[in-house]
């Protein structure tokens, strides 16, 4: 018992971590449900927490029918991203070569959507990976967009 207290402890913890809130853009019904919310993809928008003009969107299925309605539901491991420059990039003096920028629950205890940006110094890139993470274990899914850090408006 000792153990699944450390794990949800754990859990909540890595989730906080991150304090981005995504915000809404709006949601697709997949699948009509006669009782409960429906099935459906949301895509919400977020900025980078480190690097102005950068924002990305992600869209992802979420469960619907009772237990989604409720919030039991564990949403699937299907979503998409896309990241784009949106104004001038500056980088800041230091920059992590891998960090965490986004985190979202996907079920009411141990699996999430985590987002996080590589640094490829060669091209000058930033890198985004989405991927689902459980606790015990993660899902391949995982999705991929790239900004490469370019001159703005000249």
């Amino acid at each position: 018992m000792k153990t699944l207290q450390k794990c949800v402890v754990a859990g909540s913890l890595m989730l906080m971590t991150c304090a981005v809130k995504a915000e809404e853009i709006g949601c697709v019904t997949t699948a009509w449900k006669l009782v409960g919310a429906n099935h459906k993809v949301c895509v919400d928008a977020f900025e980078d927490p480190k690097i102005k003009n950068v924002i990305c969107h992600i869209s992802q299925a979420r469960t619907g029918g009772i237990s989604g309605s409720l919030g039991l539901a564990e949403d699937p491991s299907q979503f998409s991203l896309a990241c784009r420059q949106v104004g001038p990039i500056e980088l800041p003096s230091k920059l992590a070569d891998s960090e965490t920028v986004f985190s979202e629950s996907t079920s009411l205890l141990f699996k999430s959507t985590n987002i996080s940006r590589l640094w490829d110094a060669k091209h000058k890139t930033l890198v985004y990976v989405a991927i689902s993470r459980k606790v015990i274990d993660g899902a391949p899914a995982n999705s991929i967009s790239t900004v490469p850090v370019m001159p703005w408006g000249q």
